[in-house]
């Protein structure tokens, strides 16, 4: 409910927006397309109360919200850059020394100008909407340990995240998504968070990811994220069971023997968010527990912000998602405003290195300078 009135005020914001600027552009002839832009954000808002119902079919569902952020997305997109022109009109007449006449209804200039906008707009929404958010891309990274053994030099772990199976990510987009992972022979797959997003599909996709166990030689490592408390714990238990996931619920495993043997630690999601602090300091203690001063420690936790308990136990790597990177953003910089301290790509502190996937799905359909991604991590010695 709580997002659905969130949506409903952003909804409301875009349309003054549109308001002002259509009138700045058009003059009163701007009026008819606000009436229409007002028809078709009401019906946006219905449309956002209507399509996340639980019990709604994926089909129905992907076509209400898919359409609805089509919309929602030209609209942004038409006032930043209605805005732009707007202030650069401003200045250029304000240097110029000249009247700052900011309503171009006079001529037909403004009219040209607002189909222009609006077209550009259209096409970053589709592109978005449809085409970005496909296009699955790998990136490689070398992460160096300190006295890394013989055995763990050129390891190499897998990472995918948040892929949220359901209206927007099918049975086979997964399996597709896991079959290009294997083509990277990695040594291990881990994965973050948020992949059993709908209760219809929880007990096929567990039996898909086993599936492929035997395609990553030192097995299939998951942590929990918010969308799986979302979607029901208790059936997600029975899926797993008998699998050969490592379903790892504030608790680690030996991974590799070594000089320096490699233990993957995991950590619950903390539900609770006034207790937030203290949950993760608990959750990592326990999933810490036994694991030798020594080790190479890896730990995955669905939020970035358990970097700050890793560092405590001197772990290595902490692997994360939940942000999605903000799913929009310009040369490979998040475009979105700073709601989580780490959003998107490599942090650090002290010795431990903290990794942000982007994701590889998402409940809301619309990606633009931050695709989904296969990541992996190559370990090397200094």
């Amino acid at each position: 409910m709580g997002f659905i009135v969130v949506a409903a005020g952003f909804v409301v914001f875009l349309n003054v927006a549109m308001y002002i600027l259509l009138r700045s552009f058009w003059g009163k002839q701007g009026k008819k397309v606000h009436r229409l832009c007002l028809i078709l954000n009401l019906l946006s808002i219905i449309g956002i109360g209507v399509g996340f119902k639980p019990e709604q079919a994926v089909e129905v569902t992907a076509v209400i919200i898919q359409s609805v952020t089509i919309w929602l997305m030209l609209q942004i997109f038409l006032i930043v850059l209605l805005a732009a022109i707007w202030l650069g009109k401003f200045f250029f007449t304000l240097l110029a020394n000249r009247k700052a006449t900011l309503i171009f209804s006079s001529t037909n200039i403004g009219r040209y100008v607002v189909a222009v906008m609006a077209a550009v707009a259209l096409g970053l929404s589709l592109y978005g909407s449809f085409v970005e958010r496909h296009e699955l891309h790998t990136v490689e990274y070398t992460v160096p340990v300190e006295g890394l053994g013989e055995r763990l030099e050129g390891y190499r772990i897998a990472q995918l995240s948040d892929v949220h199976l359901g209206s927007f990510y099918s049975l086979e987009d997964f399996r597709e998504l896991l079959e290009k992972t294997a083509e990277e022979r990695p040594d291990v797959l881990v994965v973050t968070g948020d992949v059993f997003d709908n209760a219809g599909m929880t007990m096929q996709a567990a039996r898909l990811l086993d599936s492929y166990s035997d395609r990553f030689p030192q097995g299939i490592y998951y942590c929990r994220g918010n969308h799986e408390y979302i979607r029901g714990i208790p059936l997600l238990e029975i899926a797993l069971q008998d699998k050969r996931i490592h379903n790892l619920v504030n608790s680690n495993v030996l991974v590799l023997e070594d000089s320096r043997p490699l233990y993957i630690a995991g950590v619950d999601y903390p539900m609770q968010r006034e207790q937030f602090d203290y949950l993760a300091e608990a959750y990592t203690k326990k999933a810490m527990e036994g694991v030798p001063d020594n080790a190479v420690k890896i730990l995955l936790a669905h939020h970035p912000d358990f970097l700050k308990n890793a560092v405590e136990y001197n772990a290595e790597l902490v692997l994360s998602g939940h942000t999605h990177g903000g799913q929009l953003g310009f040369e490979g910089m998040p475009l979105v405003p700073p709601v989580f301290e780490y959003l998107r790509g490599w942090y650090s502190q002290g010795a431990t290195r903290l990794y942000v996937h982007p994701g590889n799905g998402s409940w809301f359909p619309f990606r633009l300078g931050c695709q989904p991604e296969i990541a992996i991590f190559t370990l090397r010695g200094r």
